[in-house]
């Protein structure tokens, strides 16, 4: 498999491409700084740019076969209320030019990371988490991840649309549990899950096509 990832050098994008590397896969990383990646391997060739560049996106994603979008919209920190550092339809603007450039360069199957509530009725999320949605700096994220996913669902593209809870560096073996649409209430329990977990979820996805 060929593949274009973007959002190589963030910390879950950092997981998925070392996963895919040993996974024996080509990789074409879209990144702004190619100094941040510092990873080197026959199997992995590094384009610069910004995946709102409709040429630079281009020029990656040609001869791919998939496309995998661990992108987010980043703050200043982790803080809920902290700045954006990133445009706040930065995950819409990229998958319009995705879908816009997959059929052209051959691409068949696009995955990208989302989160957990999104696109869920929002009584069945915790009270606190409902709060920070309509408080703070999480909800633009999270109103730009329903765009980005109504963007692919529309696409005609085949498409994989994951959802994790809360995300933990933790690189212990862990059990994923995987639970897809169908037409319920939707999650009512938060739980975490690893970054290395959700990395081996999004390629083991995107091996089954």
């Amino acid at each position: 498999m060929k593949l274009l990832l973007l959002g190589a050098t963030g910390r879950t994008g950092r997981y998925v491409l070392s996963e895919a590397l040993k996974r024996g896969h080509t990789v074409h990383a879209l990144v702004r700084d190619k100094a941040k990646l510092g990873a080197a391997s026959d199997q992995l060739k590094l384009f610069e740019g910004s995946p709102l560049e409709q040429e630079a996106l281009q020029q990656a994603m040609q001869g791919c076969d998939t496309v995998i979008s661990t992108l987010n919209i980043s703050r200043k920190s982790d803080f809920p209320w902290a700045k954006l550092v990133s445009p706040k339809d930065l995950l819409s603007r990229a998958m319009l030019h995705i879908v816009a450039l997959a059929p052209g360069a051959g691409v068949q199957h696009v995955l990208t990371m989302s989160a957990f509530g999104v696109h869920e009725k929002k009584e069945n999320l915790p009270f606190l988490f409902r709060l920070l949605l309509r408080t703070s700096n999480i909800g633009v994220t999270y109103r730009d991840h329903e765009r980005q996913e109504d963007i692919l669902r529309a696409s005609g593209l085949d498409w994989t649309i994951v959802r994790p809870v809360g995300l933990t560096n933790s690189e212990e073996p862990q059990q994923v549990l995987a639970l897809t649409e169908a037409g319920g209430d939707g999650p009512r329990l938060a739980r975490t899950v690893s970054r290395l977990a959700v990395a081996r979820f999004l390629m083991d996805a995107a091996e089954k096509g």
